[in-house]
């Protein structure tokens, strides 16, 4: 565990896929801070050492294991976050994985593009549409929104008739957050008196219905503030690196609550419908996978360096792999 001089590429034997496994040419793989926080030791699990990394790729089929029928060698196939990164790491060129796990590309995706696509979306889903129900004309706080969930929920929620309001490390990502889509740009650095101000401010005094919160830490006081009654605020992240308390003292009845993609991932028929969801986003042109950085296998560790640097754009950093 360490900082991103830890990583290094080892060969080693692929075992065949045992039964509900397929074995997975890796051709891209989809980069997220929970491998950052695998890395050091402060993700949801600690990393049972010598450990992988990746839970989020693109590739190709190459064998199955017993009692796999839905899929064949050859499919084209895209890998989402369903089980633990000590189990089924995918940061390699072969990779087995849960057949569950897997979601068939769309034609004419290419790999980078499929391994970038189904976290942040199915993420997105879970919180706004099986968690909370987001109307048209909803006002949805988006903290700490430079990255693909951020990018993803711009889509959504404007695909759903609300209004996105975001926050963002500096003035460049605030830029391309606007561009992209949302209606108001704050810094992520706003907090207290200040942001609670400039949400209802921005949301015509009432305060914003539902908060997506990826910064997590002390501020969530204020973003509770910030709700509008019978509001929510979902924490689903916790980029502040701090605890998050419950907030005292008074306010507008708030829903709160904590979420991961695994409640989406990890549930059959949830899958299934944010999986319906997504696709008819994509076909439709409301979505549009936003790609930040290509980086080369060989360079995962300055890929990592990128991950957690506070000037990285919007968008999905990916790995190709060939």
């Amino acid at each position: 565990m360490g900082g991103p001089e830890v990583l290094r590429i080892e060969e080693l034997p692929v075992r065949a896929p045992g039964a509900g496994e397929v074995r997975l040419r890796v051709d891209a793989i989809g980069l997220n801070r929970a491998e950052v926080n695998f890395r050091r030791g402060t993700y949801l699990e600690a990393p049972r050492l010598p450990a992988g990394l990746g839970s989020e790729a693109a590739g190709e089929v190459l064998e199955t294991g017993d009692g796999v029928t839905a899929w064949r060698p050859g499919d084209q196939v895209s890998v989402v976050p369903v089980f633990s990164q000590n189990d089924y790491p995918v940061y390699a060129e072969e990779a087995v994985v849960p057949a569950a796990a897997l979601l068939a590309r769309p034609a004419g995706m290419d790999a980078v593009t499929g391994a970038a696509t189904w976290m942040p979306y199915l993420t997105v889903y879970g919180m706004v549409q099986e968690v909370a129900r987001v109307r048209p004309g909803d006002h949805v706080l988006l903290t700490g929104a430079s990255n693909s969930i951020g990018m993803a929920a711009i889509q959504v929620v404007r695909h759903l008739g609300a209004i996105p309001l975001v926050t963002a490390p500096g003035a460049a990502q605030c830029r391309a957050l606007l561009d992209a889509g949302a209606a108001v740009a704050l810094a992520d650095e706003t907090a207290g008196d200040d942001l609670v101000s400039s949400v209802r401010d921005a949301t015509g005094g009432r305060g914003a219905d539902l908060v997506l919160d990826a910064i997590g830490g002390p501020n969530v006081e204020a973003l509770v503030r910030a709700t509008a009654p019978g509001g929510a605020v979902i924490v689903h992240g916790g980029l502040s690196g701090q605890p998050t308390p419950l907030p005292a003292g008074r306010y507008a009845p708030v829903w709160m609550r904590r979420y991961t993609v695994f409640e989406i991932t990890g549930n059959r028929e949830a899958l299934r419908r944010g999986e319906c969801f997504v696709r008819a986003g994509l076909a439709s042109g409301a979505f549009a996978p936003h790609i930040d950085r290509v980086f080369e296998f060989d360079d995962v560790a300055e890929a990592h360096v990128y991950l957690d640097s506070p000037d990285r754009a919007p968008g999905k950093p990916v790995l190709r792999v060939r």
